[in-house]
């Protein structure tokens, strides 16, 4: 099993550019991250804490929909929080949120992860909210120590970050308990630093993903790989980044952080997220969407 912890939110999505009328999505990095992953057909459960409202109920149930499991889902009485991407004419999105006193916030840390845990991914908004971004990072912590596979995408949002310089040396700090650290070329600019190393304070892997100029890995054991983009029709890039998440955890789980075949992962994940940019929205693709012979 795969545990993705992290925010569920709504995105309220422009209809027309630069601005218009807004329409409610399910969104939030991890939230999307799960929902891709159980689509995909792996066993995922969701950790979070969402709230009562009925967009709420709406994100469970979407994820319910594509078989996550939401036992570690514990719920409050708070507003759910929103996001409003503002989408460039290339369809890449920034975001503006409303999050003060919103339920996913408040997350504590759950007493165990199922037995048949075998990785977690955390990231996004999830790691820079107090209180609940200690208690994700703790979650960290103790299930590295434990041996899980752990993935990590900050997927930087500037304007949750109060204090830039805290940020990056937490960033820092978390790296010995991460396999995977996976960024965009937008958050690796931000942060700032070197891949080698980022790779010299844990992560056997880093993955690093640059839009329509496609995807690359680097290892600690000395390979690099680099995957084009696959061609497409672009509606926006909204939970592309998210998809590339749940295409890696999918295969370093069947095969293990050290035994992964990175060429045809890199190929995977960038087919799978080609096909969540040609739909408005977080919409990543089902299992039988994608030609893995292609």
């Amino acid at each position: 099993m795969i545990v993705v912890g992290g925010e569920a939110l709504i995105d309220l999505v422009p209809l027309e550019r630069p601005a218009g009328a807004l329409l409610p999505r399910p969104g939030g990095g991890p939230y999307n991250t799960a929902l891709a992953l159980g689509r995909l057909g792996a066993e995922v459960a969701f950790c979070s804490r969402v709230s009562t409202d009925g967009f709420g109920d709406a994100l469970l149930a979407g994820l319910r929909a594509a078989g996550v499991d939401l036992s570690l889902v514990r719920r409050g009485p708070e507003p759910t929080s929103l996001a409003v991407p503002s989408l460039a004419p290339d369809g890449s999105a920034a975001y503006g949120f409303y999050v003060e006193g919103t339920a996913d916030r408040l997350f504590t840390l759950p007493p165990a992860l199922p037995p048949g845990a075998r990785a977690l991914a955390l990231g996004t908004c999830s790691l820079v909210l107090e209180p609940g971004a200690s208690a994700y990072e703790a979650l960290l912590r103790r299930e590295s120590r434990r041996g899980l596979t752990t993935l990590v995408d900050p997927n930087v949002r500037p304007a949750l970050i109060a204090d830039p310089a805290a940020y990056r040396r937490r960033f820092l700090e978390r790296l010995p308990y991460v396999s995977v650290l996976k960024l965009s070329q937008e958050d690796a600019d931000w942060i700032g630093g070197r891949v080698d190393d980022w790779l010299a304070a844990g992560p056997s892997a880093v993955v690093l993903t640059r839009g329509a100029a496609g995807l690359t890995v680097w290892t600690a054991s000395g390979e690099e790989h680099t995957q084009a983009a696959r061609p497409v029709t672009v509606a926006d890039t909204i939970g592309a980044g998210d998809t590339v998440n749940a295409a890696l955890l999918q295969r370093l789980v069947a095969a293990g952080p050290d035994a992964v075949d990175w060429p045809a992962t890199l190929a995977y994940a960038a087919r799978a997220a080609a096909l969540t940019c040609s739909r408005p929205g977080a919409e990543p693709p089902y299992a039988a969407e994608l030609d893995l012979g292609r």
